[in-house]
């Protein structure tokens, strides 16, 4: 049986990497007992695959990974199981149960959001003039960037890959592509932003979190990961 496993990352867990959040949930299936498939061979491991790495130094409301389970009770019972062995700072949210046919959690992704939080020593003087200029760069038809990639420098539009850009409140959000083919980093929005100012992009200018991952359903339409799978009674 297939699971999927929505969990949020909060405070000083945000400075954990990948691999090491990966053993933490393997240390953690075992601790619930959770009746977690392994795979076969010489060195059997827990089936686990995380839908989009989350990079160092950001908090996230919307983390998702998938496990293979050979029995388990319901949703609201594993969901506690879990988080009675958790720290506070990671909680999981759902655990919903996924078709047999089901796409991985990894290949689905396609879009997040973030919400992006000024630091106090980097919050602008004029806020409103600077988000009518942020407003300005995102009206534009084009963006053009030299993004690196593993195979060098590589000249893209980045305007078709940031699907929202908007002020709420003092903060910014932002929905852009994520995923294997296009995965497009808020920092690379701002510091995009930054450069068409005329400054340097601050080193550490704002506090970064995740809010929801997205994949996309039959109709083409955004969806969260969770809404892929349903509650076990």
């Amino acid at each position: 049986m297939k699971i999927r496993i929505k969990f949020l990352k909060q405070g000083s867990t945000k400075f954990i990497g990948h691999l090491d959040m990966m053993r933490y949930f393997q240390k953690a299936m075992r601790r619930a007992q959770v009746d977690i498939r392994y795979s076969e061979g010489f060195s059997p491991h827990q089936i686990m695959s995380f839908a989009a790495p989350l990079g160092v130094g950001i908090t996230s409301n919307g983390e998702y990974f998938d496990i293979e389970v050979l029995s388990t009770d319901s949703s609201k019972a594993m969901v506690d199981r879990l988080n009675n062995v958790m720290v506070e700072e990671i909680r999981v949210l759902s655990y919903r149960k996924l078709e047999d046919s089901g796409k991985s959690a990894m290949s689905l992704v396609c879009a997040a959001d973030y919400t992006l939080k000024f630091r106090e020593n980097n919050r602008p003087v004029d806020l409103d003039g600077f988000f009518r200029e942020l407003e300005d760069f995102y009206g534009q038809e084009q963006i053009r960037i030299t993004k690196q990639t593993k195979k060098g420098q590589k000249e893209m539009d980045l305007k078709p890959l940031i699907y929202r850009l908007e002020r709420r409140g003092e903060e910014i959000f932002m929905q852009v592509s994520t995923g294997s083919t296009d995965n497009i980093k808020p920092e690379l929005v701002m510091e995009t932003f930054y450069q068409s100012r005329q400054q340097n992009f601050p080193e550490f200018a704002f506090r970064i979190q995740r809010e929801e991952v997205y994949g996309r359903d039959s109709r083409g339409l955004l969806i969260p990961l969770e809404e892929f799978g349903e509650d076990i009674e």
